[in-house]
């Protein structure tokens, strides 16, 4: 049976298995008495020769019966029922802020993409999506009508190519351009209520499509409100803005 010593004492204890079970535990299991005190562990064969060492195990990680388990690195064992379940920490005033601004932003992006209904001269009503490439394709027929187009070609939403005259083309992008320069407006000014705000509580109250304090009106947005008012009390008017 092999045998230990601890710290170089004369006294030898009898073990029935010595082994490593991570990078810093040691795990001894003794034949009959355990040592007091635990530390630089030399191992001995039943010769008497010594055939190896563990210094530095002087941490009881775990005791099971005759096995304990040394640490080296003065950890010990954790029963995981007595670790508390993380708990992330309450997100800062600044990191709301950043969260409100990201949700009204992307907000303002969905609607703008979503694009307008507009009224044609033919009496009937085309749906124009407005995303990046939609606004940068009508900035194009911008160009066309600078040159004298009399008709030019483009599409509704899940409609065929056809050609529109100057006069619905211009208006289409009339449109456009208003409800993307409203919402962005409009998005502008929810920043800065939100970056005028002081609380948490406040922060709730802001949402996409709230109304916003005059306070944080631009001139811009004010013309604008104006502007989808006086729209409004024109019967048969097409509406840009949702």
């Amino acid at each position: 049976m092999d045998k230990i010593k601890i710290n170089n004492q004369e006294q030898f204890f009898d073990i029935k298995n010595i082994a490593p079970v991570s990078k810093h535990v040691l795990q001894v299991t003794f034949a009959d008495t355990i040592p007091d005190e635990f530390g630089n562990i030399e191992v001995f064969t039943s010769g008497g020769d010594l055939c190896s060492s563990f210094p530095g195990y002087s941490t009881i990680y775990k005791t099971e019966g005759q096995t304990i388990l040394l640490s080296n690195d003065g950890s010990v064992y954790t029963d995981p029922e007595e670790i508390p379940p993380y708990e992330p920490p309450a997100p800062t005033f600044e990191e709301l802020q950043a969260a409100k601004k990201a949700e009204v932003s992307a907000a303002c992006e969905k609607i703008i993409y979503k694009g307008i209904d507009v009224g044609l001269s033919d009496d009937t009503v085309g749906h124009f999506s407005l995303t990046i490439e939609d606004q940068l394709n009508l900035f194009g027929k911008q160009a066309q009508l600078a040159t004298g187009a009399d008709r030019l070609e483009y599409h509704a939403d899940g409609q065929p190519c056809r050609y529109y005259s100057a006069e619905d083309m211009k208006f289409i992008i009339e449109m456009a351009m208003f409800h993307v320069s409203y919402h962005t407006t409009y998005c502008n000014a929810l920043n800065m209520w939100i970056a005028g705000c002081e609380t948490a509580e406040e922060l709730q109250e802001i949402f996409y499509g709230a109304d916003v304090p005059e306070e944080y009106q631009s001139e811009v947005l004010k013309a604008y409100i104006l502007e989808i008012a006086q729209m409004a009390e024109v019967p048969g008017e097409t509406q840009a803005v949702e």
